[in-house]
């Protein structure tokens, strides 16, 4: 199960501060920005409670850092309104969200993940930091298959980041996304990695 590596962070600090009681505060302030470098550079974020289980009824194994609600609704995908289940929650701020749509036919397939990408963007104006092809394992290679970082805002102008990752497998179509003021790597990656579609 994937873990946010917190605990090296703190490993990381408490050594370089341990030496200013014998050698002053010069020390104990290198020490202190030492341990502050090293929290940086390993990327501390929250640790958070990952468990990793497989939706009822989905082929695809999943890892959430808390309990998710389960809803499902209508949603209109290139033109198509089709039933949407989704599964997400809030932890550290953020929102991990996980949707699963049937759209039937392969030829919508393609057109249904742009639609999800698109609205991603659309939804908060923002605009794409980084783009790269999804990579699950288990899911149906597809060329509209992506990844998306984004960097967009609420309606108030608060700045708002997201993750969105669109892949299929078969005819069904899968959205992950991690939103909220710092979806970055550190949070993002747990979550993304744990996605694998199985028989």
């Amino acid at each position: 199960m994937p873990q946010v590596p917190r605990r090296h962070c703190r490993q990381a600090a408490r050594p370089a501060c341990r030496p200013a009681a014998r050698q002053g505060r010069s020390a104990s302030c290198k020490g202190l920005a030492a341990g502050a470098l090293a929290c940086s550079l390993a990327a501390c974020a929250p640790a958070l409670d990952w468990r990793e289980f497989q939706p009822e009824g989905w082929p695809l194994v999943v890892a959430m850092p808390c309990k998710p609600a389960i809803q499902q609704r209508p949603v209109v995908l290139a033109g198509q309104t089709i039933d949407m289940r989704m599964l997400s929650c809030t932890a550290d701020g953020h929102l991990f969200a996980v949707g699963a749509a049937d759209v039937a036919d392969p030829a919508r397939v393609g057109p249904a993940m742009q639609a999800i990408g698109q609205a991603a963007q659309a939804n908060t104006r923002a605009a794409v930091l980084r783009r790269q092809p999804a990579a699950v394992p288990g899911m149906t290679p597809h060329a509209d298959a992506t990844r998306w970082q984004l960097q967009g805002q609420l309606p108030d102008g608060q700045p708002l980041a997201q993750q969105v990752q669109v892949f299929a497998h078969g005819t069904r179509v899968f959205q992950a996304s991690v939103i909220g003021p710092q979806a970055d790597d550190v949070r993002a990656a747990p979550f993304f990695d744990a996605l694998k579609v199985v028989p």
